[in-house]
């Protein structure tokens, strides 16, 4: 059942569960990051250990997690202990065990804002690929041409743009734009991965796209976020003092 719905590749999020007999915490529990590397059985998936600024994080042996599968199929939910941590193959990694049926997972969708904002996009190089999916400290070639697409709306948690250039399905991109932050236009650089890609019936030669941000700095999200409700905020006031209201 579980290998139905995750798949070797899979995102991870990972908060601790307190013990009935622990003192819950004032605030929530920290978030690690993770992705699954080897399905082993129903019930037992090895996944990489998780890192934050470029260090491993030695989550310890029969510590409860919640964990969130970002599965193709959307997202899932189940608790999982860790039963074993090594070094594979230069990788550290954890064996986990399910200690929850798996369930569909119900997350508040990110709001959309409707736009028209210009971004410079490209595929990622297959080192590239591999150097963004091992989560170490990267910076990429300005040296490759970058592809003229619009933004139409924009989220805290992904992009829908179109442009004359096909980017496949399940590829990552580098996505160049700018929002205005603070009073000034702030560029930003994010690693996207397509979820889908379709030609418009009206327009022949010209596809959309929706991709959601791959591995995004938090506090980007959050200016992202903001940059959004600002700008929501500035139309309902628009339509509020508007002739026609």
């Amino acid at each position: 059942m579980f290998s139905k719905f995750i798949s070797i590749g899979d995102k991870i999020e990972l908060q601790a569960v307190s013990r009935e007999d622990e003192e819950k915490p004032e605030s929530p529990a920290k978030v690690y990051h993770s992705e699954v590397t080897e399905i082993q059985s129903e019930d037992t998936v090895e996944i990489t250990m998780p890192m934050e600024k470029s260090k491993l994080i030695l989550l310890p042996i029969d510590s409860e997690y919640d964990m969130i599968f970002y599965g193709s199929s959307g997202l899932f939910q189940c608790l999982g202990r860790i039963i074993d941590r090594y070094k594979s193959n230069n990788s550290y990694l954890l064996l986990v065990e399910m200690t929850s049926n798996l369930r569909k997972y119900q997350r508040r969708e990110f709001y959309r804002l409707r736009c028209a904002l210009e971004m410079h996009a490209r595929t990622l190089r297959e080192d590239e690929v591999q150097t963004v999916e091992s989560r170490m400290p990267y910076t990429l070639s300005n040296d490759f041409p970058l592809k003229e697409s619009v933004i139409v709306d924009i989220s805290g948690g992904g992009l829908r743009f179109v442009a004359a250039q096909r980017f496949e399905q399940g590829s990552l991109l580098y996505c160049s734009y700018h929002l205005m932050n603070g009073g000034e236009h702030k560029k930003y650089e994010v690693i996207c991965k397509v979820i889908s890609c379709i030609e418009l019936d009206n327009r022949p030669g010209t596809f959309e796209h929706r991709v959601q941000y791959y591995d995004i700095d938090p506090v980007e999200r959050e200016e992202i976020i903001k940059y959004i409700f600002e700008e929501e905020r500035k139309s309902r006031q628009k339509k509020r003092f508007s002739p026609e209201s």
